[in-house]
């Protein structure tokens, strides 16, 4: 097949910031037929351009043949002198698609337009069309006649081979996500659940992955700071935290996991372990308290961020870095520790302490999974909420105030199930 020629016509318009009055010419249209060299070559308005440039600079002036051996390439075409003429051919490079890519292969598989129109769901004009550029793109005829059929050339059956293995992994990395296969799976779950609830949750939620997936690990980490928790959940290093925060962030997914009431904790010589009746906020502020936070991380703590609500602020004399830490400081001390009945009674079982209702303004504690958007499709990920909603489910069942509505802080938050 011929490449069409390219020239300029004499007493044209040309200019150098021009390229729609440059001419093309081949056997199959005749002379001088005018078209748009960035179309009929699908090259960008610049590369075009460029080229336009070229040509006026090699043909002004000159009433003989041009000199051989000049050419013009780009990502997209290239021109070149042969026998006094300009011949500007068509690459392939970018311009092959991925729904070109899955009709030649078709036709190379088949070697047949009209059965490969009956796969694609085309019309057999278009696949033929279809072809028609292919072979102008790739500068072969890729298909050609054998008898009554139509065989592949040498460079069809390369091309056959190479798209079969492109077009594989195009469709690997696109098709939908397998399903996550608990009793094959070998990954780690980094979750965060440094709260009350962690000591009572995670044992449960371990233990619950081990039996459905013996070879996937759990990380429970310690809580970062706020901005690096927000940062490691949007990159993925952080799958899910377990949160009782008053206000979790707006755009983080988020599901309801339970609801507990809210008591004090003290050891038995304790001057109000003997009182029956909630605390009064007054006694309860007067007391001085162990907290798991600190005060620069009171906004946080769904006590202390309810006392801010409330414009008031509990006297903190001690904060601890870890759950664990505190029925053995209580037990030493005249401190008040203030969380979920879920945690208290668990630590009242296993040390001397007693537990006292709270001042009724605490209200409840929630407690809710947290997860980035990046994760949420994830076949892994859904499995692990499941896991964790099935724990939560188990605990919730134990608990006392299972009956108790659960009402978010932030107004109009989404919940996610």
């Amino acid at each position: 097949m011929r490449a069409p020629t390219i020239r300029v016509a004499r007493g044209s318009h040309c200019s150098w910031s021009r390229c729609d009055d440059l001419h093309w010419s081949s056997p199959r249209h005749g002379s001088g037929r005018k078209f748009p060299v960035w179309k009929y070559f699908q090259i960008g308005r610049s590369s075009a351009r460029q080229l336009s440039m070229l040509l006026i600079a090699v043909i002004a002036g000159m009433t003989s043949e041009l000199p051989a051996g000049m050419k013009y390439a780009s990502s997209q075409a290239c021109c070149t002198v042969r026998q006094g003429k300009l011949i500007m051919m068509r690459q392939a490079n970018g311009m092959m698609d991925v729904r070109l890519m899955r009709t030649l292969l078709t036709l190379l598989t088949e070697c047949s337009v009209s059965k490969t129109a009956d796969i694609l769901g085309q019309a057999q004009p278009t696949v033929s069309l279809t072809l028609k550029r292919l072979r102008e793109m790739l500068d072969d005829p890729l298909l050609v006649r054998s008898g009554g059929a139509l065989v592949p050339t040498e460079r069809g059956l390369a091309l056959k081979e190479t798209l079969r293995d492109i077009l594989g992994q195009i469709d690997a990395h696109l098709s939908p996500h397998a399903t996550f296969d608990p009793d094959n799976a070998t990954r780690n779950f980094r979750i965060i659940a440094d709260n009350c609830l962690g000591a009572v949750f995670l044992p449960q939620l371990v233990g619950k992955i081990a039996q459905k997936a013996p070879n996937v690990g759990v990380d429970a980490s310690h809580m970062p700071s706020y901005d690096d928790l927000i940062s490691q959940l949007a990159d993925g290093s952080i799958d899910a935290v377990i949160g009782n925060w008053p206000h979790p962030p707006e755009y983080l997914r988020m599901s309801p996991l339970l609801t507990t009431d809210i008591v004090c904790v003290v050891r038995p010589n304790h001057r109000l372990a003997s009182q029956r009746e909630p605390i009064s906020m007054g006694e309860f502020l007067k007391e001085k308290h162990l907290s798991p936070t600190s005060d620069k991380r009171a906004h946080l703590s769904p006590i202390d961020g309810r006392l801010i609500e409330l414009g008031l602020k509990r006297n903190i004399a001690v904060s601890v870095p870890e759950y664990a830490i505190t029925p053995y400081v209580l037990t030493q001390s005249d401190l008040v520790f203030t969380t979920g009945r879920i945690f208290a009674e668990q630590i009242a079982q296993a040390f001397p302490l007693v537990v006292l209702e709270a001042p009724r303004e605490l209200g409840h504690m929630q407690f809710y999974m947290l997860w980035h958007e990046c994760k949420h499709q994830s076949p892994d990920h859904v499995w692990l909420r499941q896991m964790i909603k099935s724990v939560a489910a188990g605990v919730r069942v134990c608990d006392p105030t299972e009956s108790v509505p659960i009402t978010f802080l932030r107004a109009g938050a989404p919940v996610f199930v």
